[in-house]
């Protein structure tokens, strides 16, 4: 006859689940969620201070990172071509160098008898605005210069901020030839052994991981390599409608404006902008209010072509980013980071959009491990690299012979 199991004794119910299952149903998942998004704003804020310690490595290596996206199509046409990958590494290094070469000579160059030129053009016309100033509204200079004496201790003040910002840029020589060095040397290695660096660090994860975190890791490479390449054209355009305007307007100095702009470009919107108020600037300091009004005008009409034709046609379509979400990436970048956060938003807004709509959409093939059949390949071409110098060192030998 069997014997009657004992049931198991009945958690009774705690007092705290009771007032748990009181509450309403939307209270209980804000309180869940809640937790949760502090845990992730903590481990957020934790990342950021930890870049914000080491930004003397992480903004070099984010610049390499972007170069090398530039870049890299060079060394791939050359290995499509049959020639050596160092081959195609020294060309796109020796054009880096040679376009890097031109602009800093062509700034220099042209800036050299052109800036105390400006500087003194300025000082005249500030003091031909005070005595207007004076003689119109009855303002006498000495209040207007205590006024903006009180506005540049401001802006002294808070120099640090306006210009760094979090991340902070190099405040010395020594970190500016560390950061430079830094970055020549991570572009080297990037363009040479990408892609062994990228599977060593995707190694770290567990298998199952691998062929997610790698279709991932290589949509926003395309998607950088494409920010890159757009920006590089978005800049050009830029360059040319405000240097080409300055030139029509017979303002000084329209190689280095241009120049500048294109350079300023980079940090989409607010770059341009503030190039071009330059370029304002100097037409106004040489040829007049009347010459500075029209220059203006040039630089919104090339503002506003590059908002509402090229950000939103050619860039939005290359990085897949609402031409809002680029302002507000641009926007949020500079304020937490100042202009290196203004620099990378946009590539690091456009490589995450990929990464997770590829995350989503399980772009990969399940099953497959991208880092062990790297490093099966390898194996392969070790192999047949080695068998090919065994058979040539043999041949000699017999020829020799």
């Amino acid at each position: 006859m069997d014997e009657p199991r004992s049931e198991a004794p009945s958690r009774a119910p705690h007092p705290a689940d009771d007032a748990a299952h009181e509450l309403p149903l939307g209270v209980r998942v804000a309180a869940a969620w809640s937790w949760r998004l502090i845990l992730i704003g903590l481990a957020l804020a934790g990342f950021l201070w930890l870049v914000v310690q080491v930004r003397i490595i992480v903004i070099p290596l984010l610049i390499a990172i972007l170069l090398t996206a530039l870049l890299a199509p060079v060394v791939q046409w050359f290995e499509r071509q049959g020639a050596p990958r160092w081959l195609g590494v020294v060309t796109a290094l020796a054009i880096f160098g040679v376009a890097v070469w031109m602009l800093i000579t062509l700034i220099t160059t042209q800036l050299r008898n052109g800036f105390e030129d400006v500087a003194r053009r300025s000082e005249e016309v500030w003091w031909e605005a005070l005595h207007w100033a004076e003689a119109t509204f009855g303002i006498s200079a000495a209040e207007i210069e205590t006024f903006t004496g009180q506005i540049w201790k401001t802006i002294e003040g808070h120099q640090s901020e306006i210009w760094s910002g979090a991340l902070g840029v190099a405040t010395t020589a020594g970190q500016f030839i560390t950061g430079a060095l830094l970055t020549v040397f991570s572009l080297i290695f990037m363009l040479i052994d990408g892609k062994r660096i990228w599977f060593w660090v995707v190694g770290f994860l567990p298998a199952k991981a691998h062929a997610p975190v790698d279709a991932a890791g290589r949509a926003g490479w395309i998607s950088v390599g494409q920010y890159v390449r757009v920006q590089i054209f978005v800049a050009f355009v830029d360059a040319v409608g405000i240097g080409a305007g300055a030139a029509l307007l017979g303002v000084p100095l329209a190689i280095p404006i241009a120049i500048l702009v294109f350079l300023g470009s980079f940090i989409p919107f607010l770059g341009a902008i503030t190039t071009g108020a330059l370029a304002a600037f100097i037409a106004l300091v040489y040829n007049g209010p009347v010459n500075a009004l029209i220059m203006l005008g040039v630089v919104i009409l090339v503002n506003q072509i590059e908002g509402h034709v090229l950000q939103p046609l050619v860039m939005g379509s290359a990085v897949k980013v609402h031409p809002l979400g680029v302002v507000l990436a641009v926007s949020t970048g500079a304020l937490l980071a100042g202009v290196p956060g203004a620099l990378f938003a946009v590539p690091i807004a456009a490589s995450a959009n990929s990464i997770v709509n590829t995350l989503v959409s399980r772009q990969w093939e399940v099953g497959s491990d991208p880092v062990a059949d790297y490093h099966r390949r390898e194996k392969t071409h070790h192999r047949a690299r080695y068998r090919a110098r065994a058979l040539a060192k043999r041949q000699r030998k017999e020829g020799h012979s």
